[in-house]
């Protein structure tokens, strides 16, 4: 039934993004929206979406059997990916809007990387399942409403911080993506594929 598949995947992709197994991808949305603020909901929702799209792309080459990567690599290459964006907030002194287009291609190139990281357990799956598009619909749909649930809880963590505190907008992003570049660090070398 097209209603069940989708409400399964739909909870499956939630929990991708959601769960306490899901740092991995915490870290990385968190890297990505820690150079903006409230007032740029509309360019954060682009830029997860985009970020969707590179993880949605990935994942449907990888259930038609198209592509295929060694999950020891894709596990070493996704905090790689977060320390690449870390560290591209660590040294942007400009927060414009047009400064910082270069994210939606991070977004949209890393996607694609992480979305290899849950491509061998979904593809086992949905290759059993008679309705592959409603599953992988589903699923993107998870995971596209969890990482606007996290969005949303940190922009509203930012408002708060920006309105009742002395903390500066550079400040924040320093800290936030030097933390984040840290963990990220850290699960890379235990990660190392060699």
């Amino acid at each position: 039934m097209p209603l069940q598949d989708f409400i399964f995947y739909f909870k499956l992709g939630w929990e991708h993004i959601i769960s306490v197994d899901a740092l991995d991808h915490q870290l990385f949305v968190l890297a990505l929206i820690a150079i903006y603020n409230y007032k740029n909901l509309k360019q954060v929702l682009i830029l997860v979406t985009a970020f969707t799209i590179g993880h949605s792309l990935t994942l449907l080459l990888s259930v038609l059997d198209i592509i295929r990567f060694d999950s020891k690599w894709v596990e070493f290459l996704i905090p790689c990916t977060i320390v690449i964006t870390a560290l591209s907030n660590l040294f942007r002194k400009d927060f414009s809007l047009k400064s910082i287009k270069i994210n939606y291609y991070l977004a949209l190139g890393f996607g694609l990387i992480h979305g290899m990281g849950f491509a061998n357990s979904i593809r086992i799956m949905l290759a059993k399942d008679q309705n592959i598009g409603w599953g992988l619909f589903g699923f993107n749909v998870g995971l596209e409403a969890g990482q606007i649930f996290l969005v949303i809880i940190v922009l509203g963590i930012t408002w708060l911080i920006f309105n009742y505190t002395n903390i500066k907008r550079l400040s924040w992003v320093l800290f936030i993506s030097a933390a984040v570049f840290s963990l990220a660090l850290k699960m890379a070398l235990e990660r190392i594929p060699f």
